[in-house]
């Protein structure tokens, strides 16, 4: 790690703060919440304070890094300046081969559950023809009850984006690459090919999911296959 390449990751890391902020806490670095007296006020200035100690922190440890960086070498290993090592029972967990027989009921489970979802989707005309039923479940998601309703969305620029795949009419593709990536996720996990891009597709769609306002069991199979995307080496 070198002091140039420090101070773009800190960059990057206060960039992503941003983004985060923006994205899933609406007007958490507006300005003007500083002042208006409403709910954001004090953590728009926390909001603010944090930022600044990412940044500050990002420098004080860019400082402690020569300009080239530097390599030191415990035993017979070669490493990068800052690099720990893993606790033996992770290193074990998600690096030993011996231990797929761990992984393999949670990978079973999961990939069953994808193949039942995708399997139904594929022999449904509703999917597969025209894709009226992702309509009606973006037309559901989207829509904002009258109070005290609560809308399905809670984050308007995911509500606009599934808007404007609905008035261009994205659901006839999208539905057809939903059924066939939810039965690929399920094969990919049960026959343990790819597994560790099969469990990111699938984490993706769970969110993807969850972001549109649907729970179900979504929370439980992000959760355990975010473990299977970590045990990627040998999970299959």
């Amino acid at each position: 790690m070198t002091r140039m390449t420090t101070y773009i990751l800190t960059a990057v890391s206060a960039l992503l703060f941003i983004v985060l902020a923006w994205a899933f806490a609406d007007g958490l670095f507006a300005l003007d919440n500083l002042f208006s007296g409403t709910y954001y006020t004090e953590y728009t200035a926390i909001s603010f304070i944090l930022l600044g100690l990412i940044i500050a922190a990002g420098y004080l440890q860019a400082k402690r890094l020569p300009e080239h960086g530097v390599a030191t070498k415990p035993g017979n290993e070669t490493r990068m300046a800052g690099q720990t090592d893993d606790p033996a029972l992770w290193k074990v967990l998600m690096g030993n081969t011996y231990l797929a027989i761990f992984w393999m009921p949670i990978r079973f489970f999961v990939g069953l559950q994808w193949l039942q979802a995708g399997e139904h989707k594929l022999r449904d005309s509703a999917w597969m023809d025209g894709g009226t039923a992702l309509q009606g479940y973006w037309e559901r998601a989207v829509a904002i009850p009258e109070p005290p309703g609560r809308a399905a969305i809670t984050y308007s620029w995911y509500r606009d984006f599934l808007q404007y795949m609905l008035d261009n009419e994205w659901y006839s593709g999208f539905a057809k690459v939903i059924a066939v990536g939810e039965f690929m996720v399920g094969m990919g996990l049960i026959v343990g090919g790819l597994v560790g891009i099969a469990a990111f597709f699938g984490t993706l769609m769970n969110f993807s999911f969850m972001l549109a306002g649907t729970t179900s069991s979504n929370p439980v199979l992000f959760g355990l296959t975010v473990f299977l995307v970590l045990a990627w080496k040998v999970a299959g």
